[in-house]
């Protein structure tokens, strides 16, 4: 009984070390994850600008010469 007891601790402990180093692996990723998504925004931002305001026409009011 006490050999079973062991060897459920030392498997438990062996899934949380093989979790922790799963996650430690992964958290390392997010840097350079968020950074290419920032350039990935930086080229299609770039590659389609915003279009440019156009002029308006000065519009004459009823009252001015122009207007009638």
């Amino acid at each position: 009984m006490e050999l079973q007891i062991i060897l459920g601790i030392l498997g438990a402990a062996s899934v949380a070390s093989a979790f922790v180093y799963a996650l430690k692996g992964l958290l390392d990723q997010i840097p350079d994850l968020i950074r290419s998504w920032r350039r990935v925004l930086d080229e299609a931002r770039r590659s389609h600008p915003a279009p440019s305001p156009e002029p308006e026409e000065p519009r004459s009011s009823p009252g001015s010469p122009d207007g009638q």
